[in-house]
């Protein structure tokens, strides 16, 4: 969501002061950018989102645009948990135990080195570890991160082509995917991408539905999310033709993704359409009757 063109903005400020949201999640890139005019523009952004950030946390994790001066702008405006400068942290709120990654260690390590990349991957193996024994207290693992895995965008040059947070980066590994199956991350959620899409239970470009009548109860994999549609001058990002057997629902409209924990078994997502006034063109559940769907 940039300063410019934030079609979602009005509606995020509007559904917040009535006191709808807990929370906000914003996967990456603001302002485009934070930087510019010696900072000014990120002032600017700033004091666009004040009506909605001084009423509920603000969630964040570092994207793309963010990169300039070591991610310098983005660091020094967004306070977020533990001692990384928000570059990737964990929080519980209600059910959930929410794990924020910086997916840009994976393209930008030429230039800021592997270092980040190694310490971030040595956190988040023993932080899903013990998030996925906790799962008495807190059931959910939900995951985000900026670059997603998985999309099926036109434009796409070096994301989701190359897959390095998927698989990792040449001769250095640290491919992410496998660790998200084995401490069962229930939910992951990205942006990058300006338009919206949802994928079934997906492990290895393969999908793991739960059923076939009941694809989201009991899921074998994670489910991905890609929300990045809020709005920005860049505009939308058009999908290949036909959808890879792995995407359940796209749409480039401008908007926004709700997402409601209802209790230890049932957490409820919808697609808000801001080009169809705020009609929810997409919706699931997604259901579990146990803990983790690693187990027996």
């Amino acid at each position: 969501m940039g300063n410019k063109n934030a079609r979602s903005l009005s509606y995020l400020q509007d559904e917040t002061e009535r006191g709808n949201f807990d929370l906000i999640l914003h996967v990456g890139d603001f302002a485009y950018n934070m930087h510019d005019d010696n900072g000014r523009r990120g002032d600017q952004f700033m004091r666009q989102i004040q009506p909605i950030a001084a009423l509920v946390p603000y969630m964040t994790c570092p994207g793309n645009h963010e990169a300039f001066h070591n991610f310098s702008n983005y660091k020094a405006r967004f306070s977020m948990p533990g001692t990384t400068e928000g570059m990737f942290y964990s929080f519980d709120l209600g059910p959930v135990h929410f794990v924020s990654i910086s997916t840009e260690y994976y393209y930008f390590y030429k230039k800021y080195g592997t270092d980040p990349l190694y310490n971030q991957f040595h956190w988040l193996e023993k932080e899903l570890a013990k998030a996925d024994k906790n799962r008495a207290e807190h059931p959910w693992i939900v995951l985000m991160g900026h670059r997603p895995m998985y999309c099926s965008n036109k434009d796409d040059v070096e994301d989701c082509s190359d897959e390095l947070t998927r698989v990792g980066v040449p001769r250095i590994g640290l491919g992410l995917e496998t660790m998200l199956k084995q401490y069962a991350v229930d939910l992951v959620i990205w942006a990058h991408e300006h338009s919206y899409e949802r994928s079934w239970p997906l492990f290895n470009s393969t999908v793991y539905n739960g059923t076939k009548e009941e694809p989201y109860r009991n899921p074998r994999a994670p489910v991905h999310i890609i929300t990045g549609s809020a709005g920005c001058q860049e505009d939308h990002d058009p999908f290949f033709n036909n959808a890879s057997d792995w995407s359940a629902f796209r749409s480039v409209d401008y908007g926004y993704t709700r997402f409601v924990a209802h209790n230890h078994s049932h957490i409820y997502m919808e697609q808000v359409s801001v080009d169809l006034k705020g009609k929810v063109i997409d919706s699931f559940w997604l259901i579990k009757d146990k803990l983790s769907f690693n187990m027996p």
